[in-house]
């Protein structure tokens, strides 16, 4: 892969893409925990170990710097977590696109995921990336601090979090 460059015509080396194996555990831990504030993660009533789920991990200049988890059930991939270390270099796109295309191979008819109502970054990048709305469950977070009561009253630009957003993109 050669590299590109960025907006500012600086070049960007080539982002590996691989499988999470278990000599990772580690580091995708401490990634979670230090985005996420734990390692669990509540998604419509159900917790996460991130640390347990298969998924596949970034790799920029020989360093992980980025991770994607999921979770298949029914016919649907669900992303349970994103994250990157370096933003603005294509990174999140290119493990969504190596997501998708494995949940293809899976034969899984969507891909899905779930937000907060205040996460309006993460609401323009799914969307700008093929995701759709296709629900909203309105008090939702209630439920989920009863699970992980870490869960913040709220979140980004003071936005009270109390409801899940659900995209999707279908895979058909």
């Amino acid at each position: 892969m050669s590299e590109s460059q960025n907006a500012n015509n600086k070049p960007i080396k080539p982002i590996q893409i691989r499988p999470i194996d278990h000599g990772d555990k580690a580091w995708v831990a401490s990634l979670v925990n230090e985005m996420w504030g734990s390692i669990k993660i509540v998604v419509r009533g159900s917790i996460y170990h991130v640390d347990e789920l298969p998924g596949f991990i970034a790799i920029y200049d020989d360093e992980p710097v980025g991770l994607v988890t999921y979770f298949l059930e029914d016919g649907d991939c669900e992303i349970i977590s994103l994250d990157s270390t370096i933003e603005g270099i294509g990174m999140g796109s290119t493990l969504i696109e190596t997501l998708k295309k494995f949940a293809i191979e899976e034969g899984c008819k969507r891909l899905r995921l779930i937000t907060t109502n205040d996460n309006t970054k993460a609401l323009k990048f799914w969307q700008k990336r093929g995701f759709r709305l296709a629900a909203i469950y309105p008090n939702a977070i209630e439920k989920s601090r009863e699970l992980k009561p870490e869960i913040p009253l709220t979140g980004n630009d003071d936005i009270p979090i109390r409801d899940e957003i659900e995209l999707e993109m279908r895979l058909e």
